[in-house]
């Protein structure tokens, strides 16, 4: 990435955006855990709605919605740490100034879900704002895309498992390294989202796409039930 002299200052912020979208772009195009570039793009365009109905900073909310899974945990053995890591690398080099670096990072590195049983961690305007946009990628058609891709990328989830009971994880540790399955991550984690999310806009959006998550978990287990019983 080139440095670049800029006529003003909107000029540079603008040209700092799009140079990190063309970062990650390039870095996460083709990515086959649900958490690519077309994510990203997502999230980016969903938070810069909820922004123009709640406010906040536009600025730190599209480098938050880009940035926002650069390095995530779930690629990085677990790291929390390392999505602000690689975000403040990349915002200084662009010198962006510290008190948005720190936004920034702050939202990055606390943002995913990490269990119903979890406290949430953001605090900021930007920062719930990001947030409700990243969790309303994970509802409705597009989120149940989402979950069997993530599932298949692992490896080792498989789509039901009867057997196997959702559980309602107290904590990161507990989420991170509890076996389970695809349809159990509906039930540990999506249907609880319509409700934890932070912004009355955000929240408009996800009804029509929680109802849609809701018929399908009724029609998965009918067809389940007349396959087995």
């Amino acid at each position: 990435m080139e440095k670049n002299k800029f006529r003003n200052k909107s000029d540079r912020l603008g040209e700092i955006v799009k140079t990190v979208s063309d970062y990650v772009k390039k870095k996460m195009s083709g990515e086959k855990t649900g958490h690519d570039w077309w994510h990203c793009f997502r999230v980016l365009n969903l938070a810069e709605k909820i922004s123009k109905k709640e406010g906040g900073d536009l600025f730190t909310i599209k480098l938050a919605a880009l940035l926002h899974d650069i390095s995530d945990w779930k690629f990085n053995g677990g790291d929390l740490k390392a999505n602000a890591v690689v975000s403040r690398k990349i915002l200084k080099h662009f010198r962006v100034e510290e008190k948005i670096v720190k936004q920034v990072c702050q939202i990055v590195e606390n943002i995913s879900w990490k269990g119903a049983g979890a406290k949430n961690k953001i605090k900021t305007k930007e920062g719930m704002i990001v947030q409700d946009a990243d969790r309303l990628d994970a509802l409705g058609a597009i989120g149940i895309a989402r979950i069997f891709a993530y599932g298949s990328a692992r490896g080792n989830w498989e789509i039901f498992n009867p057997n196997l009971k959702p559980k309602l994880h107290r904590g990161f540790n507990y989420y991170k390294n509890s076996r389970t399955t695809s349809i159990n991550h509906f039930y540990e984690k999506v249907i609880f989202i319509k409700d934890r999310l932070n912004t009355e806009t955000a929240r408009k959006i996800a009804g029509r796409r929680d109802r849609f998550v809701r018929q399908y978990l009724k029609e998965f287990l009918r067809e389940w039930q007349e396959a087995t019983f």
